[in-house]
């Protein structure tokens, strides 16, 4: 098995209703640390250039002015498969289809508000770490 980093964030759905630490236990209970973290209120210009892969989108207006309605907690999840194991424990993007005990079946609101990001393979997860965190800021083994 490999150590892995991953992007994990909590959205503005799930910072407002003070969902961090029961999140983030989640996750370290897990066996993923932190190695990076940050509460963060995204500029439109940021949230624009992290989900520019969606700028084609219907959804993408939608899904900048949420992102940038209330801070963010953006962190870097490091631990044995961290991207597959993030992954199970958010869930299913639709929260209707998400599975039991999952992040987003006990938290989301909607597919919209779905209360938290993860990436979805390693060239991903590289390519996030470093849109909001220089090498310099990130620890662990």
């Amino acid at each position: 098995m490999a150590i892995e980093r991953t992007l994990s964030i909590i959205k503005p759905d799930g910072v407002e209703r003070n969902l961090i630490g029961s999140i983030l236990k989640r996750f370290e209970d897990a066996g993923l640390k932190v190695a990076a973290a940050r509460l963060s209120h995204l500029s439109q210009q940021e949230a624009e250039g992290f989900y520019a892969v969606h700028s084609e989108r219907p959804f993408f207006g939608e899904l900048v002015e949420f992102m940038t309605r209330s801070p963010v907690f953006i962190s870097v999840l490091e631990g044995e498969n961290a991207i597959l194991r993030n992954r199970e424990i958010m869930g299913a993007t639709n929260p209707a289809e998400a599975a039991e005990g999952t992040i987003r079946k006990d938290f989301a609101k909607s597919i919209g508000e779905n209360t938290v990001h993860g990436s979805d393979g390693p060239d991903t997860a590289r390519d996030e770490i470093a849109y909001f965190f220089p090498s310099s800021q990130v620890y662990g083994g």
